[in-house]
């Protein structure tokens, strides 16, 4: 081809002109690789039609190098967008054991590491058959949960693969095809067909070459002397034998030639109805026709070339009667044309053309055999959008189903509120569902990352949405509110009532015998502990937070005052009876007066304190309820706080030790007894006030406060003034002097 000569001269060129513009081919890979290195030497256009090796793009190495076909790598791409289209993420791989077997799977694995598919298994099929090796490719198909099986191999290599599964009956499988067999014809009949139903993968883009069909119906050997393979077609196709010297010593030695039919030359091409004559399914063919299309543009551009504005030297033109290959080799490189199928042809910076590719899916047909359909293009020029085109009401898959899309991952998605945990020591399609934390959400599937909620927010059961937080304070409208408003002010009548009574029987004994003033003072104050509990409830503002405790201590302070004012006049009054007592001068009212004033002012001096340094505030508690939003009063200074209940406590414990020592007076002037059963009540509640305030949260906290001042206020009533409303209600003949001094 180079020399000229049927005989090599190696760096020589023996004829006149340029035996050789170019190279048509070769289909075979290794053949390819084989001409294209000793091509580059000499700068000689090769264009190949069926070769995808991807390092032959590589123009280093292989400068004169084209092809119609798209490349290795727009084929991985191609397959791996369909495994994503159609959601499987657990594949395996089989291919041809060779160096081009292990090419191709690699730059199919360096695609689908851009992903998240996962190989399943990774295995090859000698191209030396053998049958322990293919029942190992088979037995692990059989064992894996992969559904989706990308096969890279010529259909030679494959049938012993197929014969094995349909052997063992190994349905439910998705076979990907890759160009090299996706439509070939060996698997379309028998048993066979049944396994390999719902093939799916890729194809050559074919074309209909105009008048191609037509000329293969005029071949003829007749006609068509120098088509050195027209006489085994012609043979192939009509089932003869062309007549020759051994045929006739066949006939001779037999005596009988009833079963030899010979060949005429006569027999009509278009009365065979075979698929080798249907021009719309050319696609090998078709590359070919580009690529002598491209090679005849070529030519012309060169040929066409002014003088003066040519591409080379000084403006030069090649000579279409004696060029060098590599003016050709311009002129290839920079070749763009429409064919006549209207579609653009052109070779890259790579020698590549425009990738297209069709997709192709077998369908059984009602005798059982299979057809190939196309039912989709990938066309990576195209716009995005554009660049993958795919018909699924035409899909068929495995078991003749044409509605569900089979099933290949390794393991099921994560729904919204759960998120993907990977498996140890397994690929990250290997995962398990956890479900998010409280607090937490995924509002979409296979997360791998929970999403915190606001801070006023909560998650759903669920755990896909966030929620708004329930806002909870005790308020008037549900049941424990309206109880403890009700019971708050039905017993802040009680004190009234019985003000009322000592005021209409202030002038009796029993009223008149322990400082009636104080006794006043105190119901009032005792009325005013009962409606203070209502500002604890209701959703908290600035003005009832302040109020609350302030409100609380002072008048809880002015009770207890009251108590160990008329616990102190007691004793006063009855050792000032005794002979020589100094402490008459302390009878009278300006003692106890002082005692409740002086108490009751250190405790607002405390209130003042905390209100101008720390006052409490509403706050939103987000923390102690994860659900909840609980809107409380914060006491502003925890130590203000207590030093208020601190303080009421020392005076109860003052007042209680004063009632104990005096609790041996005379019955006639002694509170005394009374005095101390109603701070030993006083005290027991605050003291078990303590842990469970701090052992509840929210509105409890709120009602367990309100408890203890009904509690501890009901029982200084009950204690100190009962005993008196008896008598002055139920025994009012003791209600006298005589009866009170008879003792």
């Amino acid at each position: 081809m180079i020399t000229g000569k049927e005989e090599a001269v190696p760096n020589y060129r023996c004829s006149s002109s340029n035996p050789l513009a170019a190279i048509i081919g070769e289909a075979s890979d290794k053949m390819t690789i084989a001409i294209a290195t000793l091509l580059r030497v000499h700068n000689y256009p090769q264009i190949s039609h069926a070769t995808t090796v991807d390092f032959l793009s590589d123009r280093q190495q292989f400068p004169s190098f084209f092809r119609t076909i798209p490349n290795g790598n727009y084929r991985s791409r191609s397959l791996v967008k369909l495994m994503q289209y159609f959601g499987w993420n657990w594949v395996g791989t089989v291919a041809e054991d060779n160096e081009i077997g292990e090419l191709a799977t690699q730059d199919l694995i360096q695609e689908l590491d851009k992903t998240e598919i996962c190989i399943g298994f990774s295995e090859t099929i000698p191209n030396v058959y053998s049958a322990i090796k293919i029942r190992h490719v088979v037995e692990v198909i059989r064992r894996s949960s992969v559904n989706a099986i990308v096969i890279i191999s010529y259909e030679l290599f494959i049938v012993p693969l197929i014969a094995e599964v349909t052997r063992q009956n190994i349905t439910g499988k998705v076979w990907v095809s890759t160009e090299a067999w996706s439509t070939s014809a060996s698997f379309y009949k028998g048993s066979q067909a049944r396994t390999v139903t719902g093939t799916i993968g890729v194809a050559v883009h074919k074309g209909d070459i105009p008048g191609f069909k037509e000329f293969l119906l005029r071949l003829n050997p007749f006609t068509s002397q120098d088509n050195i393979y027209i006489k085994n077609f012609w043979e192939h196709m009509f089932g003869c034998s062309w007549p020759n010297a051994e045929t006739y010593q066949a006939i001779a030695a037999s005596d009988m030639n009833e079963g030899i039919k010979f060949c005429t030359g006569s027999e009509k091409l278009n009365e065979l109805n075979v698929s080798f004559f249907d021009a719309s399914e050319s696609r090998i063919t078709y590359n070919v026709y580009n690529g002598i299309y491209a090679i005849a543009h070529a030519l012309h551009d060169l040929y066409m070339c002014i003088p003066g504005e040519g591409p080379f030297e000084n403006g030069t033109c090649a000579n279409i009667h004696y060029f060098e290959p590599w003016q050709l080799l311009h002129y290839v490189k920079n070749v763009h044309f429409t064919n006549k199928l209207g579609e653009e042809i052109y070779f890259d910076g790579n020698g590549n053309p425009p990738p297209l590719y069709d997709i192709i899916n077998w369908h059984r047909v009602p005798d059982g055999n299979l057809k190939n359909v196309e039912v989709g293009r990938f066309n990576f020029s195209a716009p995005h959008g554009k660049d993958f085109i795919i018909n699924n009401s035409a899909l068929m898959w495995n078991g003749g189903n044409t509605q569900q899309i089979p099933h290949s991952i390794c393991s099921e998605s994560c729904p919204p509120g759960y998120r993907k945990a990977a498996r140890r020591g397994q690929p990250i399609c290997c995962f398990d569902c956890i479900l998010c934390s409280e607090g937490e959400i995924t509002n979409q599937t296979d997360s791998i990352d929970c999403l915190k909620c606001p801070s006023d927010h909560w998650s759903s059961n669920g755990r896909d949405k966030c929620i708004p937080k329930t806002i909870e304070f005790l308020s008037y409208q549900e049941p424990l509110g309206a109880t403890l408003a009700s019971v708050s002010i039905l017993f802040s009548l009680i004190p009234a009532a019985i003000l009322c009574t000592f005021v209409k029987h202030r002038d009796t004994p029993i009223v008149k015998a322990n400082n009636r003033e104080l006794s006043y003072l105190l119901l009032l104050a005792l009325m005013l502990c009962f409606l203070c509990s209502l500002i604890f409830i209701g959703q908290p503002k600035i003005s009832t937070c302040m109020l609350r405790q302030v409100a609380f201590g002072i008048i809880f302070a002015l009770c207890v005052s009251c108590v160990l004012a008329k616990t102190i006049m007691v004793v006063i009054a009855f050792n000032a009876t005794k002979p020589n007592s100094k402490l008459k001068k302390w009878v009278g009212p300006k003692l106890p007066n002082a005692v409740v004033f002086v108490c009751t002012v250190i405790q607002v001096i405390i209130c003042i304190a905390w209100l101008s340094s720390s006052p409490p505030f509403p706050e939103q508690n987000m923390r102690s309820q994860i659900q909840k939003i609980i809107i409380e009063c914060n006491d502003g200074s925890t130590t203000a706080f207590w030093l208020v209940l601190g303080y009421m406590g020392i005076l109860a414990i003052v007042c209680f030790i004063v009632a104990f020592l005096a609790r041996n007076l005379p019955d006639s002037f002694n509170e005394a007894k009374f005095i101390t059963f109603s701070m030993l009540v006083f005290v027991t509640v605050w003291l078990s006030f303590i842990p469970a305030y701090l052992s509840t949260k929210g509105k409890y906290m709120v009602a367990v406060e309100i408890f203890a001042i009904l509690a501890s206020s009901t029982g200084l009533m009950a204690c100190i003034f009962s005993p008196k409303c008896y008598i002055i209600i139920l025994r009012p003949e003791r209600n006298t002097r005589e009866y009170l001094m008879g003792k």
